[in-house]
């Protein structure tokens, strides 16, 4: 059986064996290749890359769709990027010191950012928040037989870390619409509890519409006549290793009573009884 050479493109020769016969004047003689042998053995087969430019993928990315969809990817990146800019932007001037932006355009700011975005320092320094507050209520109402009974403490705080412990996505009500409205009503009132403005009495309204929301879903022996509001602040206990010594029995600080009326129960409702024709 003859031997067979494959010569690469500059004269040279691969695989093994003996090197190709040339002629006198220099050129390589051709090897006949026994048909029944092996077949040549090309450039992928011995490892060398084939020379000259490779063909180019396919397009991707943006650039691989059709050219309406190119135009609506863009402008769908356009706009979650002005959006995004306008957030921050808005962000910033709500957390920034007064300016004459923020005096100029600050109610469009509150606007954008109050609820859902609202910042506030509790979490960082100085004084974090080292406490767990509860808002608590009990309401005086009417039995059956006409006395007046007063029920026993309901934690609607509790209430609310309930719905949330454990779901992935959390409703916003509940995470923070006791919390903040807590926190509106002791901003607006002083230490006996007496409200400080409008403000002061708008909140008032905005916590009695809250409870009765609460307690119209409970079953408490009878149309509810007044409610009464308390906080229960209980401090963190500090952790084993630090040596610090927490008082965590809870502190409550209750507020006096207030009347129900018709504008403080959920619509549709009149003191526990459905209003004819609603």
């Amino acid at each position: 059986m003859e031997s067979f050479e494959h010569r690469d493109g500059t004269g040279g020769s691969l695989g093994s064996g003996p090197p190709a016969p040339r002629s006198p004047e220099g050129d390589a003689i051709p090897v006949k290749v026994d048909p029944s042998g092996p077949p040549p053995i090309g450039p992928a087969e011995a490892g060398v890359a084939p020379s000259g430019p490779e063909p180019s993928g396919p397009d991707r990315g943006i650039a691989a769709l059709s050219l309406p969809y190119q135009v609506a990817a863009a402008v769908f990146l356009a706009l979650v990027a002005a959006f995004a800019c306008v957030h921050l932007t808005m962000v910033f001037l709500h957390v920034a010191p007064s300016n004459t932006v923020t005096k100029s355009h600050g109610e469009a700011v509150q606007h954008w950012v109050y609820p859902e975005f609202e910042q506030n320092w509790k979490l960082f320094a100085p004084n974090p928040l080292q406490q767990n507050i509860a808002v608590q209520v009990r309401a005086e109402y009417t039995a059956e037989d006409g006395s007046r009974r007063t029920s026993e403490w309901l934690d609607l705080s509790a209430q609310d870390g309930e719905a949330i412990r454990g779901s992935l996505v959390p409703s916003h009500i509940d995470q923070n619409q006791l919390r903040r409205g807590w926190d509106f009503f002791l901003g607006s009132h002083d230490n006996e509890a007496r409200p400080n403005g409008l403000r002061g009495r708008l909140s008032e309204r905005y916590m009695r519409r809250i409870v009765m929301l609460r307690l119209d879903g409970m079953d408490l022996g009878g149309p509810v006549q007044r409610v009464q509001l308390r906080s229960s602040t209980r401090a963190i206990e500090a952790p084993a290793w630090s040596g610090e010594r927490t008082d965590t029995r809870p502190v409550h600080r209750i507020m006096p009573w207030w009347t129900i009326t018709a504008a403080d129960l959920p619509a549709g409702v009149d003191n526990g009884e459905k209003e004819a024709g609603r």
